[in-house]
């Protein structure tokens, strides 16, 4: 974190600070991170001249060290992960032995893969500008192959592309479904790019995972000599790539970490809004500004000092409200501006997405609001700042986002600003936790039965599973529950689908359950944007405020059934946030350790939960009411940490039966937001539930579980490093200035409780005590 302070960095963030208030200081801590040099190697023999020159004429004179190496192992057959920062030219390694091996071989098909749209089609006009500069590439043909591809397209796409851009959910829905009518590209499939790979985690990664290897075993059938493609998987920063890219592959991957690619001098910036005076929260806790409020007024202020800048925010509602906020800071502080800020993010239409990230890389727009749509790979040059309001999650989302800035070597600020959330919290506090801590490794999990058992019976249907591949992808037990289940017959060549069986279209590889809810504006039928269904009770239930493209609507109706929830244009003046009620009970006995008065477990449980009301919240915060809900029951069978207590061991400790339900809530609802410290998962991939009688024989338990069928590994994770885990924890609570507890240390905005009770004193006793015990059992 040494080396000198890079100017310009220094002078966008005296200019943020400087348009706050005077007596606020909101600066934790600032890092200036040195500049570095790059490290080239000479274009390796294997390359064709004319391929070389396609990258010589558009600047790239001689390749970084890293993409070489890369390149070289995968043109001779290996699998290769690179993982290497945000605009280290990722993107050559493969496209080097792609293009040789299409104009070497005219009959050779190429497949790249990403998990987003706009990284995909960025992507996609690189590839098209370089094969246009091949005179003997002309017949490749680059083309999308997406939901956003019209049938006509995906006709070509089969037909005559050698380069398909793709995404994983297609290969699933259409490659694989129908994978005799693509036959000729599957047998000539030379290499696979899984682009980005760092973000298949969890339910989503495992799901990945299982279609590669669906993909490979396909290739290996339909190639006259068995052979498989290479896979080139291309990461952001993470620890232990080759063992996640080989996790996600089921083969050996050789990995690519040294990164001989220049970077330019960043001044990073940790930030922690002020409290308010004007105002208190539910029961009383004290309010800070908002991350996205303070975001928005340090956009604005980057944008007058003609720094473009781009935001990153944690939700599609908070992209929206940054916009807003920015362009109004912008209305009284420089008019002429207001029209180069917006917002982007999931749910848009293609057309409007493609627009956008056009103006924002021809500097039309200044200024952007977005969620992690815009994370990925795009490459947007020339951007001056990147302002993050809340932590991303992981760090290496946060390295990733801040990497958007300085894309062209120049000197760049980046400025995290602290949400009401303890991660948050405890990392501007610790920076060294953020700054100086070793990347996260990425989690997934096949085996989990609820992915693997739908994969297989897709598999199975594409083409039976023989006895070897069930055990290589140890499945036997969820092939035999198929086998019991009719779904899947034995015989002795193998596993064969039952009659009738069309598994495909029941599989979300996103994890989201029932589908998506498509957002109607009921006066013109006009569609706006989509939501998970699992997400729609809580987010566009009847009367709850939708925001689009800086309009607000309201809720109309909501039909699961049908899919479509109805809205109509009207700003209310408040805001909207639901609540819901949630049972959980322990269904196995899974794996417990016991230490003294403490026990901790990672176990399975059946949770349940409700939405049953929503609360209407004045644009300052205020509470106005609570409005009751008739909301479907969700019920959800997962794994969990538990964590149960002796009442005797609390009341040692000070906490008097009274505060038993106020401490352990505390205690849940903070270690929700520190797991993703020791986990690769985001707070709403995760849930909790404290009680004072527990469902283990009466004690005093929390839990925190995965919010996916089956578990996404995250609770495993947690419950094996429990202790870095909850160390973290208490320190965040002790190290907010808060008196009784606020959304910055155990307050939750998705408490089905109200945040009540909540005890920040108790919270903290609670955790030293189990820490103690699991210390005092070790030694």
């Amino acid at each position: 974190m040494s080396g000198l302070a890079p100017d310009f960095g220094r002078e966008l963030l005296d200019c943020a600070v400087a348009g706050g208030e005077a007596d606020e200081h909101p600066l934790r801590h600032v890092a200036d991170l040195a500049a570095r040099s790059a490290r080239r190697r000479p274009w390796p023999h294997w390359a064709p001249r004319d391929v070389v020159d396609a990258f010589i004429a558009r600047g790239i004179t001689e390749p970084w060290t890293h993409q070489v190496t890369a390149a070289d192992l995968a043109h001779s057959g290996r699998h290769v992960v690179l993982s290497t920062g945000t605009a280290s030219g990722k993107s050559l390694a493969y496209q080097l032995p792609i293009l040789t091996a299409l104009a070497d071989d005219p009959r050779a098909r190429a497949l790249y893969l990403s998990p987003t749209k706009a990284l995909g089609h960025d992507q996609l006009r690189a590839a098209q500008s370089l094969t246009d500069a091949v005179e003997r590439l002309s017949s490749v043909a680059p083309c999308p192959y997406d939901g956003d591809s019209t049938t006509d397209a995906r006709q070509f796409a089969r037909e005559r592309s050698r380069w398909l851009f793709s995404n994983p959910d297609m290969i699933h829905f259409s490659m694989l479904r129908n994978h005799a009518r693509w036959a000729v590209f599957l047998r000539n499939l030379r290499f696979i790019v899984v682009d980005e790979c760092h973000y298949y985690r969890g339910i989503f990664g495992s799901n990945v995972a299982m279609v590669l290897r669906r993909l490979i075993r396909l290739c290996a059938r339909y190639s006259a000599d068995g052979s498989e493609p290479t896979v080139i998987f291309a990461s952001a920063t993470t620890a232990q790539p080759a063992e996640t890219a080989s996790e996600l592959l089921g083969h050996t991957v050789a990995e690519v970490t040294e990164d001989g690619s220049p970077h330019g001098g960043r001044t990073v910036a940790l930030w922690e809004p002020a409290l308010r005076t004007d105002l208190v929260g539910e029961n009383g806790a004290p309010v800070r500004r908002t991350a996205g409020a303070e975001a928005a007024r340090v956009m604005a202020d980057l944008m007058v000092e003609g720094a473009r800048t781009l935001t990153f925010v944690r939700s599609r509602r908070g992209a929206e409200l940054t916009a807003l906020g920015a362009r109004a800071r912008l209305e009284s502080v420089a008019p002429d501006l207001t029209d180069q800020v917006a917002s982007y993010r999931a749910g848009y239409l293609s057309e409007e997405r493609r627009a956008l990230e056009a103006a924002l890389a021809d500097g039309t727009l200044r200024g952007l609001a977005t969620t992690n749509a815009l994370e990925l790979g795009v490459d947007i040059a020339g951007l001056d700042a990147v302002v993050l309001a809340g932590f991303p999650g992981t760090v290496a989302s946060f390295w990733q986002q801040a990497g958007r800035a300085g894309r062209r070597g120049q000197s760049a600020l980046i400025v995290m600003i602290a949400r009401d959330d303890p991660l948050d919290t405890y990392l501007v506090h610790h920076p060294a936790a953020l700054l100086d801590k070793p990347i996260e490794r990425v989690v997934i999990d096949p085996a989990n039965p609820y992915v693997l058992g739908p994969q297989l019976l897709c598999a199975a249907t594409e083409l039976p599973l023989t006895e070897a591949e069930v055990r290589t992808w140890n499945a036997e037990e969820v092939a035999a529950a198929l086998v019991d289940d009719g779904l899947l017959r034995k015989r002795p060549s193998g596993y064969f689908p039952s009659p009738g069986v069309d598994p495909h279209a029941a599989v979300d590889i996103r994890g989201s359950s029932g589908g998506q809810i498509a957002i109607l504006e009921a006066d013109t039928g006009r569609m706006l944007g989509t939501t998970g269904a699992g997400q729609a009770p809580s987010t566009v239930h009847p009367g709850a405020v939708y925001l689009h493209r800086g309009e607000t609507y309201l809720v109309d109706s909501l039909d699961f059934e049908d899919g479509i929830a109805f809205v109509h244009p009207e700003d209310p003046g408040y805001n909207t946030s639901a609540r819901e009620v949630t049972d959980i009970i322990v269904t196995g006995p899974g794996e417990r350790s016991s230490h003294g008065d403490v026990t901790i477990g990672l176990v399975p449980v059946s949770v349940s939960h409700t939405v049953t009301s929503y609360l209407r919240r004045r644009l300052n915060g205020e509470v106005i009411d609570c409005v009751e809900l008739d909301m479907p029951t969700h019920t959800l069978d997962t794994m969990a940490v538990m964590c149960t207590i002796t009442p005797e061991a609390l009341q040692r400790n000070g906490i008097d039966p009274l505060r038993f339900p106020g401490s352990l809530h505390a205690a849940e609802h903070a270690s929700i937001g520190l797991l993703p410290l020791v986990a690769s998962c985001d707070r709403g991939d995760i849930g909790g539930v404290s009680t004072a009688v527990g469902p283990e024989d009466g004690l005093p338990t929390i839990f925190v579980y995965d919010g996916y069928p089956g578990g996404a590994g995250f609770a495993d994770r947690g419950f094996r490093q429990i202790v870095t885990w909850w160390s973290a924890t208490a320190d965040a609570i002790e190290a907010c200035e808060c008196p009784n507890g606020c959304p910055s240390c155990v307050q939750s905005p998705k408490c089905g409780n109200g945040n009540d009770p909540l005890d920040k004193a108790g919270a903290v006793t609670v955790l030293r005590l189990v820490l103690s015990e699991l210390d005092r059992r070790r030694t």
